[in-house]
């Protein structure tokens, strides 16, 4: 579970009612007032038609399923990572490269498998880091479609709310002469763009930018496991291969050599 996550998303609920119920000389029926099922149809599912029309469905449904990944982030180990490549080295360099296939049946890790049976077989160094780099370039490419989802919503949305905005403007000029029905037209019109504003800078571009975050963890997470495997091709050192791999880590990982999940940068 990202604690992080959670801790927002409970943060921009409780800051949110507690505004309005400040506002509200802490009455609940301000924050009853706020609940509008029209504004939600006209925001969440304008926004929700944008995406339909210029994504494709498969897309959409997938970069919904990613929502989980927000809350429950994949583990990415940069520092464990280094640990196997060396724990492969030592293998090599006691028993030779061909040691490596019966320790390559037993990945959980298709990338690191797929690296290995390449070195096993014999297969020429350049060939081995241009298969590697090309499927990180393409599960790349499939991050940044499913993010690219969330960035469409966040971007529609506050035109959306604007849409509904004008839809209760028109209302209102046919009602001049209802007070109830302008009263109620006029909070429509507060209240759509409301909704566009939330659903873009509390809900889809934070959920972007979070698959933004991990897409970026794993791609460095397999930059450091095809150095690895390539040093161990080239024959070097384990202790050299562990000094040049660290180098990816953050400093204060580097000694501990707990990689955690954040492996990026320095800090």
């Amino acid at each position: 579970m990202d604690i992080g996550s959670l801790i927002g998303l409970i943060a921009g609920i409780v800051f949110v009612i507690v505004s309005i119920l400040i506002n509200g000389n802490w009455e609940f029926a301000s924050v009853a007032a706020f609940g509008d099922a029209p504004s939600v149809m006209i925001v969440i599912g304008g926004a929700f038609a944008s995406v339909f029309i210029g994504q494709p469905l498969p897309r959409f449904i997938a970069a919904m399923k990613a929502t989980k990944f927000v809350f429950m982030p994949p583990n990415y180990d940069h520092a464990e990572a280094i640990t196997r490549i060396i724990t492969l080295s030592n293998l090599a360099r006691r028993e030779g490269v061909l040691a490596l296939e019966e320790s390559a049946q037993n990945m959980d890790d298709p990338f690191l498998q797929k690296g290995i049976m390449l070195i096993v077989d014999g297969a020429d160094p350049e060939l081995v880091r241009s298969v590697l780099e090309t499927e990180m370039t393409f599960v790349e490419n499939r991050h940044n479609d499913i993010k690219a989802v969330w960035e469409m919503i966040a971007s529609f949305a506050p035109a959306w709310g604007m849409v509904g905005t004008m839809v209760a403007l028109v209302l209102m000029m046919g009602s001049l002469t209802d007070i109830d029905a302008l009263a109620a037209n006029m909070a429509l019109a507060m209240i759509t763009t409301f909704y566009g504003a939330l659903m873009a800078n509390f809900l889809a571009g934070p959920f972007a930018r979070k698959l933004s975050v991990y897409n970026a963890e794993e791609m460095l997470l397999k930059e450091v496991l095809i150095e690895g495997m390539l040093s161990i091709q080239n024959g070097e050192n384990p202790r050299i291969i562990e000094e040049k791999l660290k180098a990816f880590l953050a400093p204060s990982l580097r000694a501990s050599g707990d990689g955690g999940g954040d492996g990026g940068g320095e800090s």
